[in-house]
């Protein structure tokens, strides 16, 4: 998303974002266990700035339930324990919104937070949701957190029959800072696969929860539904990482972090 205007991503779009999940060429496997893949891209030893890949079989799980969970923000808030605060801000079109995420990161870092544009398209049996950072007026940077930088970020879902599906995430995000390279290696060789187990865990518990919480309500599915105000596209800019701060977080060692449980 290199343009100056912020854009509705097209069909050309999520097709190449399709293409880049299933590539193979130019991406660097660093992890393989437990059903779980994960490939980087351009680790130089003077940048923060790379790109993840993970992948991950997922068993007893369809590839429509899937979709709902990674859509479902109020299951979200029950699931994702590194999720600090949530919320959807408006509404672009029937398949695309702004919406506000803020997360715990290792300590000791500072937290981050991002505002996107989403946008998702079935194809098929098969889903994709994807992101990039835009600005909005009302929700400017805050003191107490790092305003991260998606350039590009999203979720691919391929079934593989009525019980089993496959599930890449693919992200190349500016965290905004010079991390130090234990926090680069932890998110590829931990973090990114820990999460893929815990979104997993939460689709086996999504079925049983959803009848218990507004089990018709899913806009993601029937656009009349949400109750999201309508936002013009003029409202929003690029975000650009080079106008917001750059912390330097490069020295902070390792021995102080503290590892969330489960």
């Amino acid at each position: 998303m290199s343009g100056q205007a912020v854009t509705i991503p097209d069909d050309r779009a999520f097709a190449s974002f399709k293409s880049e999940c299933l590539r193979e060429e130019g991406w660097s496997q660093t992890y393989n266990k437990g059903g779980i893949t994960v490939w980087t891209q351009g680790l130089e030893e003077d940048k923060t700035l790379h790109k993840m890949k993970c992948c991950m079989v997922c068993k007893d799980v369809s590839a429509e339930t899937m979709y709902d969970v990674l859509h479902d923000i109020e299951y979200r808030r029950k699931w994702d324990t590194n999720v600090i605060e949530t919320f959807d801000i408006g509404k672009l079109t029937v398949n695309a919104d702004v919406g506000y995420y803020s997360w715990k990161c290792p300590n000791p870092l500072r937290n981050r937070d991002v505002i996107t544009l989403r946008s998702w398209l079935p194809i098929g049996r098969d889903y994709i949701i994807m992101n990039y950072s835009v600005k909005h007026p009302k929700y400017p940077p805050k003191k107490d957190m790092v305003r991260a930088v998606s350039l590009q970020t999203g979720y691919m879902i391929q079934s593989q029959g009525p019980n089993t599906c496959t599930l890449t995430y693919m992200a190349q995000v500016d965290p905004r800072g010079s991390l130090p390279k234990w926090v680069v290696n932890k998110s590829s060789h931990y973090l990114a696969p820990r999460a893929m187990k815990k979104i997993n865990k939460a689709c086996l518990k999504y079925s049983e929860w959803k009848q218990r919480h507004n089990p018709g309500f899913k806009p993601w599915l029937y656009p009349e539904q949400t109750t999201l105000p309508s936002i013009p596209l003029s409202e929003l800019s690029i975000q650009r990482a080079e106008s917001l701060e750059n912390i330097d977080e490069s020295c902070l060692d390792e021995t102080h972090n503290r590892e969330d449980s489960d």
